[in-house]
């Protein structure tokens, strides 16, 4: 390596609507080669455990893509897949059974869709011998409070006769019991992660359904009985799994799915600390004289859990400086300058129109990091001789 060769660490998210968070990773390399042509470049891509997870964790780690087959949301057969790590942890994005935009355009309405997938994609994951799994609750199109995933490992619901009962909004007035004794036993012992950021309880002002369930369907003069509904049968799931879980942080994520979680003993895990862990962030960031980061947006909604925050706090532990390069800086992007951010900078020059904008965001991406490269260059150079 040549003498005072930069260290550059690039972790940016995704560039919504433009670029792959490993896409942006290659652009910001390419700008920061130009300006520093001997520069050392580690990629290392990163999510906020929402859409594009997998593939920001494929990116880095060498983890194996396994393709399974089970339900979606609204009841048909597709196929969808998880990662298994080098460590042995499977990583299922719950978005690739249950997203929300397959399940808009499925034709079924909200009050017949069930996380089912999910749970066979647990079964599958525990059919290959993983005791660690993680899953990650971003951009779900149900509201079920998870009852399709539990039916899915095992647990019948059932009415007053005694009859099954299927897991969908539809018909949870019907629900009077569940029955365990035919829960997966192979989930004894496996370590459960519910990665997300989302406080939400499960019901309540700030529950799934009041916060949640219109943007999937949820008609506003639905929303209190069905969020009258999912309370009590939270209440008959609580009694027979024998833990209280509707009132935690993050029960209402993915329409409660997450309470669906911790009811089979999963702990929370942040969505961008678990992706940082997972490719091993501060093994890679020790040894780095800048960090490169950014998204599509960045202002006051960046602070509290996304990936570019994340980024910065763990660059700021270890002392080392932060530049985010993003698509645009709003108002409130600055408190980042307390988590560890050193720069903000925005990858166009001027007043332009949003679709010139994301048509040519490489292009921009490049230009704007190898202009704050060369400016970080010449005073990093500056000190050096200075120092001489």
């Amino acid at each position: 390596m040549a003498r005072n060769a930069v260290r550059l660490l690039v972790a940016p998210d995704s560039f919504k609507g433009s670029l792959t968070a490993d896409e942006a990773a290659r652009a910001m390399a390419e700008g920061a080669r130009r300006a520093c042509p001997s520069a050392h470049v580690t990629l290392l891509p990163v999510a906020d455990g929402g859409e594009g997870t997998l593939d920001a964790i494929a990116a880095s780690t060498g983890a194996r893509a396994v393709w399974v087959e089970v339900t979606s949301s609204g009841g048909h057969r597709k196929k969808a897949y998880f990662l298994a790590l080098p460590d042995g942890t499977a990583v299922i994005e719950c978005a690739q059974a249950v997203g929300l935009p397959e399940a808009m355009a499925s034709g079924q309405d909200v009050w017949h869709r069930a996380t089912w997938g999910v749970g066979e994609m647990i079964r599958h994951a525990l059919d290959l011998g993983h005791r660690r799994i993680a899953v990650t609750l971003g951009g779900s199109g149900t509201n079920d409070a998870g009852l399709g995933m539990l039916s899915a490992l095992g647990v019948q619901l059932v009415d007053d006769a005694g009859e099954p009962v299927p897991p969908v909004p539809a018909a949870m007035h019907r629900i009077a019991r569940a029955d365990v004794a035919g829960l997966d036993a192979r989930l004894r012992g496996v370590e459960l992660l519910a990665v997300c950021d989302v406080e939400n309880p499960l019901c309540g002002p700030q529950g799934a359904t009041r916060v949640f369930g219109p943007q999937k369907g949820v008609d506003a003069a639905d929303v209190e009985r069905l969020d009258g509904e999912i309370a009590r049968v939270a209440e008959i799931c609580e009694r027979a799994m024998g833990r209280l879980a509707a009132s935690l942080a993050g029960a209402g994520a993915a329409g409660g799915l997450g309470f669906a979680l911790y009811l089979l003993g999963a702990r929370r895990l942040s969505g961008i600390d678990f992706v940082l862990d997972a490719t091993q962030f501060d093994e890679h960031v020790r040894s780095a004289d800048l960090v490169l980061t950014g998204e599509g947006r960045t202002d006051e909604q960046t602070a509290y859990g996304k990936a570019v925050a994340g980024v910065a706090r763990r660059a700021q532990s270890h002392g080392v400086p932060v530049f985010c390069i993003s698509g645009s800086i709003g108002p409130g992007a600055e408190a980042l300058y307390d988590q560890g951010v050193t720069a903000l900078f925005s990858i166009t020059p001027g007043p332009m129109d949003l679709g010139e904008a994301l048509a040519n965001a490489p292009l921009l991406l490049r230009s704007a990091v190898e202009n704050a490269m060369r400016a970080w260059r010449a005073g990093r150079e500056g000190w050096v001789r200075s120092n001489e």
